[in-house]
């Protein structure tokens, strides 16, 4: 059977067990839409985090990002799992406590302010509206080289499916679909990987392949990568920090902080029973995401020896255009992948330099999926691929979306401008929310300003510079008021939002194709994608200052504080947010 044809065998078939969950678990009261019903199991609850968790920067981008970063890509890696561990630890338990929907919710409680509640609001859909883009973006990728179709087309299939089972279901049905979009993306991540470390090292297991030695030779794999990168001008692969050491530093707990205050990652913890249940979720969704995160150097690595051996067959003698290999052709279709031969020797020169450069665009968004092209992999193969880079993108779209349709039926317009609507309007609102939220993600999907795990890596520092340090503060201190902690957020996500615009970037990557301005006008050298981080610490500084000189909070907000961290279950946690003057205006 033709790839055409599987591809779209597999993708279809995975696309109709997804509708099908949706409506077998199709919501009926809010707290269905809004948190499953709060019985989910927490082992299941792991794996649905899992895939909501891993988006399309994770299964598509990152290794990407890694195969042309090197060492450097490494700030994925350890930005997004350590930030996943501090969520567990900090965030996650102390909200399911709580015990209310969504995360404005408990700011506004927290911080005794409507005005506070409307800023989270508008901070969370920031976040999640920047963090949809780059879903978008990867069911474009995926769909215009595995469907045969344009990139619109592909944005407008994936907008139609995420409808019908996300506004038609929401979070009962979304949870249900990501446990199935799980399997189908790890199965699509990992088989793949083991087959190729199979073919370079005879290791099945793709994390020791990537440092055991290649067939037929003493030399080491990640030796062998030195070698031919920097033969072509490259600088070595692993030990090429990402532009600075602070930089690099500045990205990994941009990342981190990010994590811990994504809204649609949090309110996950809110489906389950028990605090005791939310952390056993936290444990599981980390096992499940060390399968795809411990697999992904071995992806970047072979990924990017198969495609430099591809463009030069034997040492000093570049492809001939006559005789690139049908991959190479297929995904030029995409645009995705184009070179110029500037010299007219009909050959294309793959190296460093800017003047000799003929494969002048290599999106970092094709190497996973091109990946087993590349290896010449069985059929099946490729288009598991195919519906494992759509999983992850879907699954991932559909939770933002859920958090920003929550966000507006919710703490707008339940919390704050009609109180007094009934469950039925107000479930009506959310689905009427979140269509108008599938559409506004398919246009900006249309214009993305980058890939995708460059656009989402803006998302996770516009999230540490606004919501994870009210967060934090809202749980571990008593002091901070509700002008504290409404000027802070203004002032992080605003001085990250003017740094990213003022130079106008998104990712920088040496070596290749890339958006945005050079370093040497960077404060400090810190990128814009970095910079989530120095917003955050201006949050808590500015934050903690306002509230030095503002009136402290009222009593019934440190019995709040208190009862979230409190370690038994008594009746204080309710008697709290009871007392606690909710909504009452700045």
């Amino acid at each position: 059977m033709d790839l055409k044809t599987l591809t779209y065998l597999v993708v279809g078939a995975s696309f109709s067990l997804y509708v099908g969950i949706a409506l077998w678990t199709r919501a009926v009261t809010t707290k269905d839409f809004y948190v499953a019903g709060g019985d989910i199991h927490p082992v299941l609850n792991g794996m649905a985090t899992a895939a909501d968790w891993m988006s399309a920067a994770s299964f598509i981008s990152m290794a990407g990002m890694i195969a042309f970063m090197g060492y450097g890509g490494s700030v994925f890696l350890m930005g997004w799992t350590g930030g996943f561990v501090l969520l567990a630890l900090f965030v996650a338990p102390y909200l399911r406590k709580y015990g209310k929907f969504t995360v404005p919710e408990f700011i506004g409680d927290r911080y005794y302010s409507n005005a506070a509640r409307a800023v989270a609001v508008i901070c969370l859909i920031i976040c999640s509206v920047t963090y949809v883009i780059g879903q978008m973006k990867g069911v474009g990728v995926a769909f215009s080289r595995f469907l045969e179709v344009d990139y619109d087309t592909g944005l407008y299939v994936g907008m139609v499916i995420v409808f019908l089972y996300a506004v038609l279901g929401g979070m009962k049905s979304i949870t249900y679909t990501q446990i199935a979009q799980y399997c189908v993306l790890i199965l699509a991540y990992t088989i793949p990987a083991i087959f190729i470390s199979l073919q370079l090292t005879g290791n099945p297991v793709p994390q020791l392949g990537l440092g055991g030695t290649i067939i037929g030779s003493d030399v080491y794999l990640l030796d062998r990568l030195d070698q031919v990168v920097t033969e072509l001008g490259f600088k070595q692969y692993t030990t090429d920090v990402r532009i600075s050491t602070l930089n690099m530093f500045a990205f990994t707990l941009s990342l981190m902080l990010g994590t811990a205050g994504l809204p649609h990652v949090i309110v996950r913890f809110f489906t389950v029973r028990r605090v005791k249940d939310a952390r056993s979720s936290a444990g599981w969704a980390l096992v499940f995401i060390a399968i795809l995160y411990t697999t992904a150097p071995a992806v970047a690595g072979m990924a990017r020896l198969n495609l430099i051996e591809t463009m030069e067959p034997q040492r000093g003698q570049y492809l001939a255009i006559d005789k690139r290999p049908q991959w190479f052709r297929n995904w030029e279709k995409t645009g995705l992948l184009a070179f110029d031969d500037k010299d007219g020797d009909g050959r294309i020169r793959y190296n460093a330099s800017n003047t000799d450069n003929e494969l002048i665009t290599v999106d970092n968004d094709i190497m996973v999926l091109a990946n087993p092209e590349i290896a010449r992999l069985p059929n099946w193969v490729i288009a598991l691929v195919a519906a494992g880079g759509l999983a992850a993108a879907l699954s991932t779209a559909a939770g933002l979306l859920l958090a920003i349709a929550s966000a507006i039926s919710h703490d707008l317009l339940k919390g704050m401008l009609r109180p007094r609507i009934s469950e039925r309007q107000e479930l009506l609102a959310s689905r009427i929310a979140m269509s108008f939220a599938v559409l506004g993600a398919g246009y900006l999907g249309l214009h993305p300003p980058g890939f995708a795990a460059g656009t989402v890596a803006l998302a996770f520092g516009l999230a540490a510079s606004s919501i994870f340090p009210v967060l934090i503060m809202g749980i571990f201190t008593q002091r901070v008021t509700r002008e504290g902690a409404i000027v802070g957020m203004v002032a992080g996500i605003g001085v990250t939002l003017f740094y990213v615009f003022q130079h106008k970037g998104i990712m920088f990557i040496p070596g290749t194709a890339f958006l945005g301005t050079t370093p040497t006008n960077w404060f400090l050298g810190i990128e814009p994608n970095a910079f989530g981080a120095v917003g955050a610490l201006v949050n808590f500084v500015v934050a903690f200052g306002v509230s030095k000189f503002t009136a402290a909070p009222p009593q019934a907000v440190a019995q709040l504080v208190h009862s979230i961290r409190a370690p038994d279950h008594s009746t204080l946690t309710q008697n709290a947010l009871v007392a606690a003057p909710s909504g009452q205006p700045l």
